[in-house]
């Protein structure tokens, strides 16, 4: 299941994972994100230690939300050994992600 990140846990959480970390920033309004979470979590368990899933609120999150340069939900920023590795924004199919992931690991 995805772990909530917010501000103080971004760094232990996406920064310091071993694994591919997949971060969708998202709103709580936004129902492109709400289609998004069970494709993610599907990833999440077909992936399984080679990939983490977190969700970062963008409304609870501002200010790791304007680091990273996102300006819409949902976006997916991929990171890997604590840096941005790509980005997807807005809603996409289950497919693009996962060759995204295999493309990342």
């Amino acid at each position: 299941m995805s772990a909530a990140v917010n501000n103080e846990t971004f760094e232990s959480e996406v920064l310091n994972a071993q694994e591919l970390v997949l971060a969708e920033f998202y709103s709580d309004t936004c129902i492109p994100c709400k289609r998004l979470s069970p494709i993610l979590s599907k990833l999440e368990s077909e992936y399984g230690d080679k990939l983490k899933v977190v969700k970062i609120n963008i409304r609870f999150s501002l200010e790791t939300a304007e680091k990273y340069d996102v300006a819409a939900s949902p976006t997916i920023v991929f990171f890997k050994n604590g840096e941005e590795q790509d980005r997807i924004r807005g809603f996409v199919c289950e497919e693009i992600i996962a060759e995204k992931i295999i493309e990342l690991i």
